[in-house]
């Protein structure tokens, strides 16, 4: 018996997955529990235009996350911090100050979990960063330490 699954199920597949399963698992659990649905002709309809709309959303969000990428390289972002004499920076830059920078320079909001810095940035000069958007897409972003 082919099924649709409402959520995901451990061992069988994710949700909105057409699967195939035996008569009496459907009827005995997997229906009950809501977690599918009989894959009859108007459920195969539905699940078309779920997963429709689903691919326009991600369409919408790829084209966002490479605008995103674009404005983000184009030039370094600049982050303040305060020095000593010998150009050391008291303390050290963080993912947070980094999301800041960009939220106030080029007007994206990013999450700073998604902000790794490669090098420890203890003293002024460019230093490089990757933020990773999900599915596959990361980044290099450059910023640069200057002195407040």
């Amino acid at each position: 018996m082919q099924v649709i699954l409402i959520q995901d199920v451990d061992n069988l597949g994710g949700r909105n997955e057409l699967v195939k399963v035996k008569n009496g698992y459907a009827r005995n659990y997997l229906i009950p529990q809501k977690f599918a649905v009989e894959a009859s002709p108007s459920n195969m309809k539905q699940l078309d235009e779920k997963l429709k709309v689903k691919a326009k959303k991600e369409a919408a969000m790829l084209a966002e996350v490479n605008k995103v990428i674009a404005v983000l390289g184009e030039s370094p972002v600049k982050i303040g911090a305060k020095t000593g004499t010998s150009g050391k920076i008291f303390g050290s830059v963080t993912s947070l100050q980094i999301a800041r920078a960009i939220r106030d320079q080029k007007g994206y909001e990013i999450d700073r979990k998604r902000i790794t810095i490669t090098d420890e940035v203890k003293e002024l000069g460019t230093y490089k960063a990757s933020i990773d958007f999900g599915n596959g897409k990361t980044t290099e972003l450059e910023f640069e330490v200057v002195g407040e």
